[in-house]
């Protein structure tokens, strides 16, 4: 917790190299936009433009794409005349009712039960009886450190008992969706922010927009290059707080897309012992052997996905995992500190780790 206030929000920062732009890209300033107004993190929009006003409006756009998002994924709010992932989870009369939702909500889904598969079972968005228990343990013991305890193993297990994804039934047709176990919540936490991201920065390759970035809270995601044509610059952030060596690799990316997961981020002491957010759906306690994961890949979307399932694995599973997939690459650093990587990671770094 003693972090500066931009490291609890960015697992990744954006380092902004300043090289001159040639001659053909002089006129595009750089130009930054911030908002701390969606998925209960700092955003922060990065890109290049001829004015501050061409520059405000493709950034007006992105926050208002993020707001939409934001609204319909959140599963902690509602919002009048909406029905979202909040509504979705309610009961009514003691069951779930089937609820019409937006188109983009069924994506979500269907890619959050794709990933499902792909991962294992590591990422699992039914699982939101257990998680809303680490929640509401954590920010108690957040609010009130001096009393924080871990929730019961009793409580745990009998919320883990409704955590079957094939209770989600998903009609495609009739763009509705129906949780079939009264018992059984959606928390589409580990892979909702960086979904949104990347159909945001898809939204604008559509377009024909480049020269952007994308940072929201350590989700990165590059549109194009800079504006005199060289790839941006990321870093990615050393989990032990070192002074001297904030960073432990720096890349270069183009297109590509930064996601770092840290059990450093967010947690609470308990006994002397930190206990962060990352919960491993098989021991369902906070997951233990890493302080850090990223993953660099084309999609914001799978990042986000799998930095939360490699937390959950093994090297061995999660290397296994990772060089099956194309054009995905992966570095841990484990609670020790050692770093370890996948065979094409070096490739993007600018210098070797």
């Amino acid at each position: 917790m003693k972090r500066k206030i931009l490291s609890l929000w960015l697992a990744v920062v954006v380092l902004w190299l300043n090289l001159p732009l040639s001659a053909c890209t002089a006129k595009k300033e750089k130009f930054s936009s911030y908002s701390f107004d969606y998925f209960d993190t700092a955003t922060t929009i990065t890109g290049y433009a001829k004015t501050r006003e061409e520059f405000d409006e493709v950034a007006n756009d992105i926050l208002t794409q993020l707001g939409e998002y934001h609204k319909l994924f959140t599963i902690y709010h509602r919002f009048e005349g909406m029905e979202n992932l909040c509504t979705v989870n309610e009961l009514s009369n003691g069951v779930h009712r089937t609820v019409q939702v937006d188109r983009r909500i069924i994506d979500l889904l269907l890619y959050s039960k794709d990933m499902y598969t792909k991962t294992n079972g590591k990422v699992n968005i039914a699982m939101g009886s257990v998680l809303s228990i680490w929640h509401d343990y954590r920010t108690d013991g957040i609010d009130e450190p001096w009393n924080a305890q871990l929730p019961p193993m009793d409580k745990l297990t009998a919320a883990a008992a409704h955590t079957d994804i094939n209770c989600l039934i998903i009609d495609e047709k009739a763009s509705t969706v129906t949780i079939t176990d009264p018992q059984m919540k959606l928390d589409v936490g580990a892979v909702a922010k960086g979904y949104a991201v990347e159909m945001v920065a898809r939204s604008l390759e559509e377009k024909g927009i480049t020269g952007y970035v994308l940072n929201v809270g350590g989700n990165v995601r590059t549109v194009g290059t800079k504006g005199d044509g060289t790839p941006w610059t990321v870093g990615i952030e050393n989990p032990a707080d070192d002074e001297e060596k904030p960073y432990l690799a720096y890349l270069a990316l183009a297109g590509e897309s930064l996601v770092t997961s840290g059990s450093y981020q967010r947690y609470y002491i308990v006994d002397n012992k930190r206990y962060h957010h990352i919960i491993d759906p098989e021991t369902l306690m906070p997951s233990e052997g890493f302080s850090s994961v990223s993953i660099v890949t084309k999609s914001s979307a799978e990042g986000d996905a799998l930095s939360t399932a490699l937390f959950c694995m093994t090297y061995e599973e999660g290397i296994a995992l990772i060089e099956s997939l194309p054009e995905v690459e992966a570095m841990w650093v484990t609670e020790e500190g050692t770093q370890k990587y996948s065979s094409g990671f070096r490739s993007y770094c600018i210098e070797s780790p």
